[in-house]
Formats: C-alpha cells, sequence, structure tokens
C-alpha cells in the first residue's frame, strides 16, 4: 500500500536519531515536558472540545495526559511507549505500550472512541497521515481530535521537517496532516500561548471526524 507520506516532499519525516524510538524511550520521564501555565491552556482546550463522559484516547500518552480533574471521563485508554509512564499515569483506565512509528495502525474497532488528544508529541510522528487516519477511523462522527504542540523537543527524535520551521509552520504542518488523512472536517488552529513571555507557548490544531 502506499504510504501516505508519500505526498510531502522526501526527507520531510527523517530524523538526525533513526535508532529505534524504543531504545530512546526506555527509561521513563516523570514530567509534563511544558510548564504549568501551558499545562492549564491544555486542560482548558480539553474542557471545551472533550465531550463529558466520554470515551477518550490518549495517543502518545505517558507520564501525564493532562486530562482535567474537573472533566469527566468515562474511559481513558493511554497508547505510548515507556510502560512505568503509563502505569503511573493516574487518569489513564487502562494503556498500551504501542510505537506508533512502526506500526501505525491501532488496535482498537471503528468509530469506538468519542474524542482523542496527542499532547506535545506530534513533532516525533514519522508516519503522521498513517496515524492521523487511524484515529480518524476508531473515532465515533463529529468527534474530535485534539493535536496540541509548543516549541519543545527532543531534537533529534524530531522529525526534520518540524525542526526546520517555525510555530506558524507547525500549525499549517499539523493541518495538513489532518487534510491529507481525509478523516476530519471543521479543521482550525488555536493559538493558546500563555500571556507571560517566560511561559512555554502553546498551541493546537482541532479537526473533528467527518461523519
Amino acid at each position: 500500500m502506499l504510504r501516505l507520506e508519500n505526498s510531502f516532499p522526501p526527507g520531510y519525516f527523517r530524523r538526525y536519531d533513526e535508532s529505534d524510538d524504543q531504545h530512546f524511550y526506555i527509561y521513563p520521564r516523570l514530567t509534563a515536558h511544558i510548564d504549568d501555565a501551558a499545562c492549564r491552556a491544555v486542560g482548558q482546550i480539553f474542557r471545551e472540545e472533550l465531550p463529558p463522559d466520554g470515551q477518550i484516547l490518549d495517543l502518545m500518552s505517558s507520564y501525564h495526559s493532562h486530562m482535567p480533574a474537573d472533566l469527566p471521563v468515562a474511559r481513558l485508554v493511554g497508547l505510548g511507549l515507556n510502560e512505568e509512564e503509563l502505569r503511573l499515569n493516574e487518569r489513564l483506565d487502562e494503556y498500551l505500550c504501542h510505537d506508533l512509528n512502526a506500526t501505525p495502525q491501532l488496535d482498537f474497532p471503528d468509530a469506538s472512541f468519542d474524542g482523542a488528544v496527542c499532547t506535545v508529541s506530534v513533532q516525533y510522528l514519522t508516519r503522521p497521515v498513517e496515524v492521523f487516519a487511524e484515529v480518524g477511523r476508531v473515532l465515533r462522527p463529529g468527534a474530535p481530535f485534539i493535536v496540541t504542540f509548543s516549541n519543545r523537543c527532543f531534537p533529534s527524535k524530531a522529525v526534520q521537517i518540524w525542526v526546520s520551521t517555525s510555530d506558524t509552520q507547525h500549525m499549517a504542518l499539523v493541518k495538513q496532516y489532518f487534510a491529507k488523512s481525509d478523516r476530519f472536517t471543521d479543521i482550525r488552529g488555536l493559538d493558546r500561548s500563555p500571556c507571560h513571555w517566560l511561559s512555554d507557548p502553546l498551541f493546537a490544531v482541532v479537526g473533528r471526524r467527518a461523519g
């Protein structure tokens, strides 16, 4: 099957460190990766976009899901690379260790989630359009997929197009992932960067599963 990423120029999704991702993430990183103000901004977007009491997929999850304590969730499923981080994430109801760069396919039935999130991790996807298409498959019609990102990353593991472009260009790129997956509608970008100049910036792209 033709890889969907072939619609982008060659080299976009290469990385400085092409070694096995599971080796890079073998040790747990028990941190939120963005500061408190940016974390609060992520939580507010979740409040606005996710349905209450929904079945939610936390894609590329880790120690911290950023899910607000006042947002009721019927089931939160985490998918990530480090089992200890996932096990210590108190918001998760269940988790799976899964390398999306090796296997973009998700082991869930069609239309099984009411929402999905990917928090400050989209920059590491080497097959993003395939992953976005799979997320669309497992979402119910009208369900949101919320992708948040900042200007922080592990440069050796972020794809070349990400480390070579600006925050504004990152938003345009993620919108392309949504559009090229052919699964989403109502795709829009948000700048929710905290007002204080010392805080981490915070951006999001949200799309809804086409009906």
